[in-house]
């Protein structure tokens, strides 16, 4: 799940509009609103903290990256739990290889 789907969930959740969350964290509405429609991707580290904050969750959560929540598809987390047993050299190779296909797939 994207940064920009989680948050307007937890937002939702909370029964919240824009200007509850920029007023909660001290950020714009705007700011929020381009978040949750994507239009920003790429927030600091400090904003993702008072966001994960403010909507009592960690970053991992926020930013879709937790192998253990409970939406992620169980292919994926055991995929992830077998890259922990890897070399640094076979992680480096599967780094690579995702590269390779991320490139392939925006022709």
């Amino acid at each position: 799940m994207s940064l920009a789907t989680k948050l307007k969930e937890l937002r939702i959740k909370k029964r919240q509009s824009l200007q509850d969350v920029a007023d909660a964290i001290g950020a714009s509405k705007t700011h929020i609103w381009d978040l949750e429609t994507g239009r920003s991707s790429n927030p600091s580290v400090d904003l993702l903290t008072k966001l994960a904050t403010h909507f009592e969750v960690g970053i991992a959560d926020l930013l879709g990256e937790n192998p253990d929540a409970p939406e992620q598809d169980q292919k994926h987390v055991a995929l992830f739990r077998e890259l922990k047993q890897l070399s640094e050299s076979d992680l480096e190779t599967i780094r690579m290889l995702m590269q390779r296909l991320k490139d392939s797939s925006r022709k």
